[in-house]
């Protein structure tokens, strides 16, 4: 089956992301968007899209449709359109929580097919002037699909070229998993600058608040606009997990007041080996990269011998990262590749090309 037209519902970060994917891969493809006007028309501008849908209907028009709106936009979009689709059309929906689309699905007939995608990936800034192509490239995307096809697997293969790593899981357990990493860190780092930000004798705690109250809080300063949605459509399992975590700190609390000190070595020494587990330079779910780590100078033109020697050796770096750089030195940097073995090479290559370099073993990429 060939798609040869698409349907986005939302152009934000996600869907305009992902239209501007799929136009550098596939130039011949027709793509519509239905989405405020002054967004429709800033993408046709941009040749990102080439038609603009002002009623949502007209996404029957074509083979895929993607849904990327907020969730419950999305849902009931979803419950409109899934009913009506013919044979072999496919409807996706990329939202951040899936068990309702699910739930939906099991209820609905259609001739149709439908699949649940959550991209493991985005920006602190949305709107569609901050989507881009490169957004997902090694991101995993979550794919709920109850009745895995011939169908399954052409969409994905069509969707390859966003650079997402799809791992299939059940929407109930990707809801839980959804709750525990990602909306219960927001509410605790709501909670966290809301109990520090206190006056007392003119002293306003939180301006002595360091470096590591702000990277373990970055994230308070989400928008609630685009928390909103999310948080209800999850509420049982964010309070489940809520619930979980206050007895966690009343264990601390208690055991602190009855001075058991071992206990609390215990919490520490486990969730240093926990934290420790984390795979690194979290994409996604489940899926491995391996990497080197390589000093470079602070000279022009030191990345670009580096990747111009692994290029000629066929050795394609799936993701590089900054981890530290001293202005005037050099720093380090952290290479990465699909499998072990090009790793290897490509240590092997650097180091005889007078590189200083370290090759550690595999880590396995996550993404809250």
């Amino acid at each position: 089956m060939k798609i040869s037209s698409v349907g986005i519902a939302g152009l934000g970060l996600i869907g305009g992301s992902i239209a501007k994917s799929l136009r550098l891969e596939y130039p011949g493809l027709i793509i519509s968007a239905f989405d405020f006007p002054s967004v429709l028309e800033k993408a046709k501008q941009q040749n990102v899209i080439d038609e603009s849908v002002d009623d949502h209907l007209k996404l029957l028009d074509n083979d895929l449709i993607i849904l990327s709106l907020p969730v419950f936009k999305s849902l009931s979009l979803y419950k409109e359109l899934y009913p009506e689709l013919r044979e072999n059309q496919i409807i996706v929906d990329v939202c951040s929580v899936k068990s309702l689309f699910s739930e939906a699905s099991e209820k609905l007939k259609s001739k149709g097919k439908y699949i649940g995608l959550h991209p493991m990936s985005g920006k602190e800034k949305n709107g569609f002037d901050n989507s881009d192509s490169l957004l997902f490239e090694n991101a995993v995307c979550f794919v709920c699909d109850n009745n895995k096809n011939e169908i399954t697997d052409n969409v994905l293969n069509f969707l390859k070229c966003t650079g997402l790593r799809f791992t299939f899981i059940d929407a109930l357990l990707h809801d839980k998993i959804a709750a525990e990493v990602s909306h219960l860190p927001q509410l605790l780092s709501v909670a966290l600058v809301n109990e520090v930000a206190k006056v007392e004798d003119n002293f306003n705690f939180i301006n002595f608040a360091g470096s590591g109250f702000r990277d373990m809080t970055r994230i308070a300063s989400s928008d609630f606009k685009l928390w909103e949605e999310i948080i209800k459509a999850n509420k049982q399992n964010i309070i489940n997990s809520l619930q979980n975590i206050v007895k966690r700190i009343n264990s601390i609390s208690e055991n602190l007041a009855a001075e058991n000190f071992d206990y609390l070595k215990e919490q520490f020494e486990l969730a240093n080996k926990n934290r420790n587990d984390i795979p690194f330079n979290n994409k996604g779910f489940i899926q491995p990269l391996f990497d080197i780590t390589v000093f470079l100078e602070d000279k022009a033109g030191t990345l670009n011998k580096l990747t111009s020697i692994l290029a000629k050796n066929n050795l394609n770096i799936k993701d590089i990262e900054l981890l530290k750089i001293r202005e005037g030195s050099g720093g380090n940097f952290r290479l990465y590749f699909d499998s072990a073995e090009s790793a290897q090479k490509a240590y092997l290559i650097l180091k005889e090309n007078n590189f200083a370099t370290n090759f550690t073993n595999s880590h396995e990429i996550f993404n809250s």
